[in-house]
């Protein structure tokens, strides 16, 4: 079998199945495990990486036409690797390439090709999107496997935290500007760690919203976890953010309970690492039921201390990693 993963999730998934021989080319922004580096890269983003986040919402409105892709595929290189199989996605025409245009792109193929697209919209889905791949691989049993294993730590957090005494209110920023709330399955995530997300939409795209929004709903916890953004890029931006006014009277941030995560690696990318962030995610909320849940450098908490709201670099003292 020779496999092409045009998405960074699928890619996780192969690799997990133990088909990692079989995988013949992947996209530009799968990374993890690192030696996936080491594969023909057939797709290229007509985003620059120094983009901020405004800049990148301009840039996709502008690539909005379904003739104007914000990805682009080398078809030379698809028509050397052959694959006959092809994982894509249809859930997001913004975070990888849609399976339209992979369809469309596939046409120069000849013999049979197969292209599965893996639209997951909450927990279960994304789960179930690993027995997809499985099931076409022909690695039923392993994926069942794997599975099971995920399901049990989401068990885990499920129990601990289904008999909490309080839940704090989350806000989970999926973009910094403009302000977006987080869809999907964040919303279910936050439910299960033991908090209460009532700005974003469970099984819905992202929702932007407006900064009065925010600051009227008060939140006690605020993730800041832009799609597809590492950390050191979300660190980048706070300082526009924090300028925002009303940002010193927020509750989180009053509370010291402002963080940074690892978006793409557990959160933003539905496959499964989004475990280990719901694992993140209820060591945020609830510290003194979890600890030791969250992998190093993939989550950091920020702290304001001794940072005027007038100052001019409206900037965290310091950083702490959450471990």
């Amino acid at each position: 079998m020779r496999i092409l993963s045009l998405l960074p999730s699928a890619t996780e998934i192969v690799y997990l199945l133990g088909l990692e021989d079989s995988l013949v080319g992947i996209s530009h922004e799968c990374d993890y495990p690192p030696q996936v580096r080491t594969k023909p890269v057939i797709s290229a983003s007509s985003l620059s990486s120094s983009f901020r986040s405004n800049e990148v919402h301009d840039a996709v409105k502008r690539h909005s036409h379904s003739s104007h892709s914000l990805y682009r595929i080398d078809e030379k290189l698809l028509r050397e690797l052959h694959p006959d199989l092809i994982l894509t996605q249809e859930l997001c025409n913004v975070c990888a390439i849609s399976a339209g245009q992979v369809r469309e792109a596939a046409r120069i193929l000849t013999g049979p090709c197969r292209i599965v697209s893996l639209e997951p919209h909450n927990l279960r889905q994304i789960l179930d999107t690993i027995l997809i791949v499985g099931e076409e691989t022909a690695r039923k049993d392993k994926a069942a496997a794997v599975v099971l294993d995920l399901e049990r730590r989401v068990g885990r957090i499920r129990s601990a935290t289904c008999s909490v005494r309080t839940r704090p209110k989350v806000f989970c920023m999926e973009w910094m500007d403009p302000i977006m709330a987080g869809g999907h399955w964040v919303p279910e995530m936050v439910q299960l760690a033991g908090g209460q997300d009532n700005l974003g939409q469970a099984r819905e795209l992202s929702l932007a919203i407006d900064w009065d929004h925010v600051v009227q709903y008060q939140p006690e916890v605020l993730v800041m976890m832009p799609c597809g953004y590492k950390i050191r890029r979300t660190l980048s931006e706070v300082d526009r953010l924090a300028s925002k006014p009303g940002w010193f009277d927020l509750p989180a941030v009053r509370a010291g309970r402002v963080y940074i995560v690892d978006s793409p690696a557990y959160f933003s990318r539905p496959g499964p690492r989004i475990v280990t962030g719901l694992e993140i995610l209820a060591q945020i909320l609830h510290p003194e039921l979890f600890h030791g849940l969250t992998p190093p450098e993939s989550a950091v908490k920020l702290d304001w201390n001794g940072v005027s709201p007038q100052g001019s670099a409206a900037m965290p003292s310091r950083f702490l990693p959450v471990t």
